[in-house]
């Protein structure tokens, strides 16, 4: 080949080099498959067999999105290596609001040009929160797209595949006025609300992630990339076991605000008493860096509060003491009344 032939590498994808990498995390990606897979990586699809056990009515339950600007963060910090759990997490969490259990889980990485390391540490973490909640990482997408993304950027997104018994669905029954709200701590922002978060914290506040998070240790760096809690492996069991579970709903982007409706019926509200639970500290530096309202705080941030159970309120104290048991910090943080379908914080 004359040394003026183009090449795809010379346009800044490297195919050879994808491959090699891909190949360096085949052992992490296999370590999460079952009996159920017939062809994972590799083909042009996976194949994963349709054996449900004991589901009289089976239905799939399908979700996707993305870590958003989060990757940003981390590439100020230097640290991919809890992305790719935030991506399989977040999306358990939101199959789980239908009560359903993962089956299977697609990603697609893209990036300007590929990094090895990153890669490596992204994928890693998703294998790894893969097998954490009993699910097979099926799949994937690797795409390198110089003059899309800006060097160094990377984008995540993730795509899961569940299942639920039809009559085990949720919603179940009809929210009433008189049921309780139980909601279930977070541990930080989880995958949502950073671009808010950066404006506030680095441009408003002029901080940088090395900084402290006041009345804490760790940095603000460390705290803004703690890793999306996953609520499956607490909450699925008590579904089975427990009754007089309404609802639920992951708080992702929208808060509060926007999450809680999608569990409730037309011609209820739900009430939130904001002094049943202390937000963590990097939201309170986040309001103060950005002078954010608390509304729109509540609207765009979890605030502490990472899933919220809709029961019954003859079932409530009962469903908090299994959740305790099960390692969560949960509690009574509201009751849903007759009123116009929205959240009233107070």
């Amino acid at each position: 080949m004359s040394d003026d032939q183009l090449t795809y590498r010379d346009s800044g994808v490297d195919i050879g080099g994808a491959e090699r990498t891909l190949r360096s995390v085949l052992p992490s990606i296999q370590a999460t498959y079952n009996e159920n897979v017939v062809a994972g990586v590799g083909g042009f699809g996976g194949l994963y067999r349709a054996d449900f056990g004991n589901l009289q009515r089976p239905v799939l339950v399908s979700s996707i999105d993305g870590v958003g600007t989060k990757t940003k963060v981390a590439a100020m910090v230097g640290d991919f290596s809890g992305l790719g759990a935030d991506i399989v997490n977040h999306s358990v969490n939101d199959i789980l609001c239908q009560g359903a259990k993962p089956l299977f889980f697609l990603d697609y990485f893209a990036t300007s040009r590929l990094d090895p390391a990153v890669f490596v540490q992204v994928i890693e973490s998703a294998a790894k929160a893969c097998a954490e909640n009993g699910m097979v990482l099926l799949g994937g997408e690797t795409a390198e797209m110089p003059g899309v993304y800006h060097d160094e950027e990377i984008d995540l997104v993730g795509a899961v595949v569940g299942v639920v018994d039809y009559e085990r669905r949720l919603p179940r029954g009809k929210i009433l006025p008189g049921d309780t709200v139980i909601g279930i701590a977070s541990v930080g922002l989880h995958t949502n609300g950073f671009s808010l978060a950066r404006v506030a914290l680095f441009e408003h506040g002029s901080l940088s992630v090395r900084d402290r998070v006041p009345g804490l240790e760790s940095t603000i760096g460390e705290e803004l990339l703690r890793p999306h809690r996953c609520y499956y492996n607490s909450v699925y069991p008590i579904l089975q076991e427990a009754e007089g579970i309404r609802g639920i709903a992951h708080i992702t982007g929208g808060g509060l605000h926007g999450n809680l409706p999608r569990a409730m019926h037309p011609n209820v509200q739900a009430v939130i008493d904001r002094r049943s639970w202390q937000p963590l500290p990097i939201f309170k530096l986040i309001q103060e860096s950005g002078r954010i309202s608390d509304h729109e705080m509540f609207s765009a941030f979890n605030m502490g509060i990472g899933m919220v159970l809709v029961v019954s309120k003859d079932s409530a104290s009962a469903v908090v003491r299994m959740l305790t048991e099960a390692g969560e910090a949960a509690a009574a943080i509201g009751y849903i009344q007759t009123g116009a379908h929205d959240v009233q914080i107070v």
